[in-house]
């Protein structure tokens, strides 16, 4: 499995999309595979601001509930009411249109991956 060269991930298994001072966060393709099927996803209201590493939400599937972590300090600006309303949808896309939130940042957060770094940080059996 190949994962998007423009987004940066987290050992959590969220990735960011970070444009300048916007970025979306969506979870990761392998977490959704390993969720199994999702059934449903509780995400913040628009206005709440999370410390990087804050749990923000959670994902529930059929196997499991996990907690959804913020991959920087930020404000939720907009939620992606289209996956919250059918969250099935994010096992056939988890990164083009399956963010969860958009959010605003005041700086580019340390320590995320890269594709390549993700790749081998789940190859090692995470």
């Amino acid at each position: 499995m190949s994962y998007p060269n423009e987004l940066k991930y987290t050992k959590e298994h969220e990735w960011i999309k970070i444009d300048g001072k916007k970025a979306s966060i969506g979870v990761t393709k392998f977490a959704i595979d390993q969720l199994g099927d999702v059934v449903f996803l509780e995400l913040p209201k628009v206005g709440t601001n999370f410390n990087a590493n804050d749990a923000f939400g959670t994902i529930e599937s059929t196997k499991t509930v996990s907690e959804l972590y913020a991959p920087a300090t930020c404000k939720v600006v907009e939620i992606n009411t289209a996956i919250v309303d059918a969250p099935e949808n994010l096992s056939q896309d988890a990164y083009q249109n399956g963010w969860l939130i958009k959010v605003e940042i005041d700086q580019v957060p340390s320590g995320l991956l890269s594709a390549s770094e993700y790749e081998k940080y789940i190859s090692e059996g995470v």
